[in-house]
């Protein structure tokens, strides 16, 4: 049996998003089977993306997250509000959208990039850890 000490340690959220206080600036609090856990405070619009290999899942903790999803013509918005989540699949352009501060969770493989397809000042290569 493996000792106290090689268990892995469990995180605390709210401790976590208090480490940090940037906007859309990703942080990783974990790893598994090739995909990262990052939280991110989100405030205002972000831009429209898509990632062309990688489902993203956004968990909202707090706050409430408008996202918009567009495919061809077609855009729709889903609100998340506290305890909600929803997985963008590959491929689907989609604009996150924060009218107050969102507090979120992110599952999503490791090396994805926060802006997908786009580059711009958003744009975050090398996500910190929290």
């Amino acid at each position: 049996m493996a000792n106290e000490n090689d268990l892995p340690p469990k995180v605390n959220l709210r401790e976590k998003f208090a480490t940090f206080s940037e906007r859309w600036s990703p942080r990783i609090v974990g790893e598994l089977n090739g995909q990262h856990v990052k939280l991110a405070k989100l405030e205002g619009e972000f831009v429209w993306h898509h990632h062309e290999h990688e489902d993203e899942l956004f968990l909202v903790v707090a706050g409430r997250l408008r996202l918009l999803m567009r495919q061809g013509e077609d855009v729709r918005e889903v609100v998340l509000d506290e305890g909600e989540f929803v997985i963008v699949p590959r491929g689907i352009e989609h604009c996150p959208v924060a009218d107050e501060e969102v507090y979120l969770l992110m599952f999503e493989p490791a090396g994805t990039l926060n802006t997908g397809n786009v580059r711009n000042e958003f744009t975050v290569t090398e996500p910190r850890r929290a």
